[in-house]
């Protein structure tokens, strides 16, 4: 079976939770982070239209990489979810860009950052300290490639799982389509609200309205700040939004 002949056979594996299914994780052939960044580099491509953040530049899977066509158990590393820039992290990169007050000096974390597109639009709106974090090793490389694209130096990246440790005093914390589980989101619920009630922080959730978000009892906790109209290729890859929003956490409302 082929990774996917189009990007939205491939989406639709992601969303549903079946890419893991597929692809049987094997130790990768490369280890240091050099030759994974080559990996990266050698497999992608750089990629600043067609999102809703065209100052933007992110290597991504396009239709000629080899990956695109390639048969799954050749893909040496975990699912490549830092390899699509979604919905959610798109609109809240892109309500950074467009209120970059929101995180100007702050000290701000990018969980589960993907790409690290959130990341780089709260270093680029002025934050004067940005960590992005992803269990994903390789992820964590695909944010320093992302950053240096950019123009920025590679900014802090933190592999562990931060979800139900000690919250640290972030004064933004950002999250981008992340629930899509329902346990994940229960999880999620409980350390944000750890990190508001704690210490104040500033929550901002990006998600273009999956059924998993929708349904889930942290809805009733959520202002929207802001929503935004997905350019038309990225509405024909995630069959039918048609839209992603930036939402608060407001747990003590």
């Amino acid at each position: 079976m082929l990774v996917c002949v189009c990007k939205k056979a491939y989406l639709n594996r992601v969303q549903r939770g079946l890419w893991g299914l597929q692809f049987r994780h094997k130790s990768a052939d490369v280890r240091s982070e050099a030759d994974i960044k080559r990996f990266i580099i050698d497999n992608t491509e750089i990629v600043n239209c067609e999102s809703l953040t065209p100052e933007i530049s992110l290597r991504l899977f396009t239709p000629r990489c080899r990956f695109w066509t390639e048969r799954p158990e050749l893909w040496p590393f975990p699912d490549p979810y830092w390899a699509i820039y979604w919905p959610g992290g798109q609109a809240l990169a892109r309500y950074l860009l467009n209120n970059p007050e929101v995180c100007a000096g702050g000290k701000v974390l990018d969980l589960g950052c993907g790409c690290g597109a959130s990341a780089i639009a709260a270093k680029l709106s002025g934050a004067s300290h940005v960590v992005a974090n992803d269990i994903d090793p390789m992820a964590a490389v695909a944010v320093a490639v992302n950053c240096e694209v950019n123009g920025l130096e590679p900014l802090p990246r933190v592999t562990e799982n931060m979800i139900d440790s000690k919250p640290e005093e972030w004064d933004l914390v950002l999250l981008g389509d992340m629930f899509y589980d329902e346990h994940l989101a229960n999880r999620l619920h409980r350390w944000l609200q750890m990190c508001v009630t704690r210490n104040r922080t500033q929550v901002l959730i990006g998600e273009p309205g999956r059924a998993q978000f929708e349904s889930h009892s942290i809805r009733k906790f959520l202002r929207r700040l802001a929503h935004f109209e997905l350019p038309e290729s990225v509405k024909e890859e995630n069959y039918g939004l048609t839209g992603s929003s930036v939402w608060s956490y407001t747990p003590d409302q």
